[in-house]
């Protein structure tokens, strides 16, 4: 299949799964963006999974253009023949929007709307170009297309805020990121909860996590992922637990401890720990360091976490021959001669 073959095979898909129907709202966004406000100064930001007509992204930054002191905000979306993909409304085109300096005594910033050549994807060469002009990604990007969308990021060197399935944490190529400290996790949403608006109203109608009072779904498994610095990921993590052989049994296939919650993690422990992804909320660089995650074990990539007298399975760790969670593989630094 050739390249474009692909790239439309993956937005079909995408078109297909309802996960990418979804769009943050305003408070989410200004809550989650205020610890980040010094990082936007005299920067080029861009949404590029926007329609300016339903984006929040976008009427967060044009509200705020003054007080961030942005340079220039870029917004453009997606248009294909399923509109419901990165948009709430039926476009006849796909276009662009910036926000530039301010007018002589006008209180809001001059604002440009064009159309564009193709048709907004983020990976085409049009997308692109705006993409090398910005400093600072900030979207809602379509969760089955994150993969691609952090690579090319990354590969464009681009400073982030975006939001993600935090499942999206175990895929190699990410927890690689995390693990390298090139990619954590932002501040979380408001009370744990991340709430959406949807245009399938009838798909999530009779779920418990919909919210028949405001249309919207809520969900937990959200976060946001970024490579801007805030004061929370160096914020140390208080242990209070004793370490025990009969509170915190070794793996049977690998030579690390099983911590079931982070809040149980022991203090006085100095080897390989194995905790919940829910970890990464926790996670101060200067505390601990990750040594890797079920996936490194199974592909050889730790050696010496492997109990070689294990000849079981290695895809997660066992404990008492059952198997458990996944789980990431840390170390407490402070406990390391």
């Amino acid at each position: 299949m050739t390249a474009t073959g692909n790239l439309n095979a993956n937005l079909h898909k995408a078109a297909r799964n309802k996960n990418d129907d979804f769009y943050t709202q305003l408070s989410d966004i200004a809550e989650g963006l205020r610890h980040y406000a010094p990082h936007f100064k005299d920067k080029v930001v861009y949404c590029n999974c926007d329609d300016p007509k339903a984006s929040q992204f976008f009427q967060y930054f044009y509200k705020k253009f003054r007080s961030l002191g942005l340079q220039k905000l870029i917004t453009t979306c997606y248009k294909n023949q399923n509109p419901d993909l990165f948009s709430l409304y039926d476009q006849e085109r796909a276009i662009g929007i910036t926000l530039t300096e301010f007018a002589q005594d006008d209180d809001m910033p001059n604002i440009e709307i064009f159309d564009l050549d193709g048709d907004g994807d983020f990976r085409s060469e049009e997308s692109i170009q705006f993409l090398k002009q910005a400093d600072i990604v900030v979207t809602n990007p379509p969760f089955s297309l994150f993969r691609e969308y952090v690579a090319q990021l990354i590969k464009y060197e681009k400073q982030f805020l975006i939001i993600g399935n935090k499942n999206a944490i175990t895929y190699k190529e990410l927890f690689s990121l995390i693990k390298d400290n090139r990619v954590w996790l932002g501040h979380g949403f408001q009370n744990g909860n991340a709430f959406f608006q949807i245009k399938d109203v009838d798909r999530y109608a009779g779920k418990p996590y919909f919210d028949h009072s405001t249309s919207l779904v809520k969900f937990r498994n959200v976060a946001w992922f970024t490579n801007l610095d805030h004061k929370k990921r160096h914020e140390e993590l208080i242990l209070g637990r004793k370490y025990t052989p009969e509170d915190y049994p070794k793996y049977d296939n690998y030579d690390a401890i099983n911590v079931n919650k982070v809040a149980d993690i022991p203090e006085d422990y100095p080897g390989a720990m194995g905790v919940p992804i829910t970890f990464l909320d926790k996670y101060n660089p200067e505390q601990f360091e990750i040594v890797g995650m079920d996936h490194d074990v199974k592909d050889g990539l730790l050696p010496h976490i492997v109990n070689p007298e294990w000849t079981g399975k290695f895809d997660r760790g066992y404990v008492g021959g059952k198997r458990l969670y996944s789980r990431i593989l840390i170390r407490n630094k402070q406990l390391q001669s």
